[in-house]
């Protein structure tokens, strides 16, 4: 797929397709995890001074699109140096960056990252984890639900909400929870969605963490959840778009080959057509993606945040889309192990749910971006 990056860019696509592509779709999670780490895929976007590639969301966002386009996407790449590593490397002390970053960026321990709530939903105003101060520490407690990669997480980035003394109000701020702190606990959701990295409903019964847990100021609230998320909406696209890209690969090299009546299918418009479609929107997707990287590494994070959920809604629907084509032009090979397909008919609808709806992104655009008024 051609590119208007700049050099390095290109020359970390092929790098890391290589790799990708020495896994492939049978792909061994950890094994994988630990070599981009050793390659320094990891941490690319994390400051230098931490141990880091000193890049950002755009290199980041290379890295996890082209190893979804070899067909072995790493989904802690959005979680952990993406949100957490992002928010704890602008907002973190220097202690927690001492502490966290470098092993981010090496893999040695990954972060978890946790919002969603079951009865909050795309709300993140309803959000009812709650932090109060008990002396020097603090304790909280609420629910999340659909927490990826908890059971693999040295500890979990929390979103919880503590009142502001000057309003009364609930604002939201972030706390690291280690893993094995008391009081945290986690149950494995059955998903029919098979994937490496698991989902979890997580219980925090007043777990007590110290002064030095909270990331950040106290006070910022919306704009330390939002350093994160927007990064989170740029990978979900670069993860949606490799999907979409892998699965087109399959199917036009099926179209290729596979011949009925002396001629390859590939030859008939209406396999070709939809094919093409496919290739135009997930391109299209990517350009939007690369804005709003380069929007919220160059630090402009309104004008980010709007192209970011754009970047995530043009991918969500680029991938389904190309994903049930793929499997169309297989006939039925597209449903066998073999092909590798038949999974992300599921997975690609991933990409149109989390981290948040389409619907919500459409509620945004229309809101923030056209003044449409709100009908809630």
């Amino acid at each position: 797929m051609p590119t208007i990056e700049p050099e390095e860019h290109k020359s970390l696509r092929e790098a890391v397709a290589a790799l990708g592509k020495r896994h492939g779709r049978d792909f061994n999670r950890e094994q994988l995890w630990s070599e981009a780490a050793k390659l320094g895929y990891l941490g690319v976007n994390l400051p230098e001074e931490y141990g880091g590639g000193g890049g950002g969301i755009a290199e980041l966002s290379i890295v996890l699109e082209e190893l979804g386009a070899a067909g072995c996407p790493l989904l802690m790449m959005v979680v952990s140096p993406a949100i957490c590593g992002t928010v704890i490397a602008r907002f973190g002390t220097e202690a927690q960056k001492q502490e966290w970053l470098p092993a981010l960026a090496d893999g040695t321990r990954t972060m978890a990252f946790g919002i969603t709530e079951p009865d909050a939903g795309s709300n993140s105003h309803r959000i009812t984890t709650t932090a109060h101060r008990d002396g020097a520490d603090w304790l909280l407690t609420g629910r999340k639900v659909f927490i990826s990669g908890v059971d693999i997480a040295d500890a979990t980035l929390i979103v919880g909400r503590t009142e502001d003394s000057r309003t009364g109000r609930l604002k939201p701020c972030l706390f690291i929870v280690p893993r094995d702190a008391e009081g945290f606990t986690r149950r494995q959701i059955d998903m029919e969605l098979q994937a490496a990295e698991k989902q979890f409903e997580l219980t925090l019964d007043d777990v007590r963490l110290p002064a030095e847990a909270l990331v950040g100021d106290e006070d910022a609230g919306l704009l330390q959840l939002f350093a994160g998320l927007n990064p989170e909406r740029i990978m979900t696209a670069a993860f949606a778009i490799g999907m979409g890209r892998y699965a087109l690969s399959q199917a036009i090299t099926y179209a290729r080959d596979r011949t009925v009546w002396n001629t390859p299918i590939g030859a008939h418009q209406a396999i070709a057509h939809p094919l093409a479609q496919a290739h135009i929107d997930l391109e299209l997707a990517r350009l939007m993606m690369q804005k709003a990287a380069h929007l919220y590494d160059e630090g402009d994070d309104v004008a980010a945040g709007e192209a970011a959920n754009m970047a995530k809604y043009a991918a969500g629907e680029a991938c389904v889309k190309a994903v049930d084509q793929a499997v169309h032009t297989l006939g039925g090979n597209g449903l066998t192990r073999e092909f590798g397909l038949a999974s992300l008919i599921t997975a690609a609808r991933v990409a149109r749910i989390a981290p948040v709806s389409r619907e919500m992104i459409l509620n945004y655009v229309s809101h923030q971006t056209l003044g449409l008024p709100k009908s809630y």
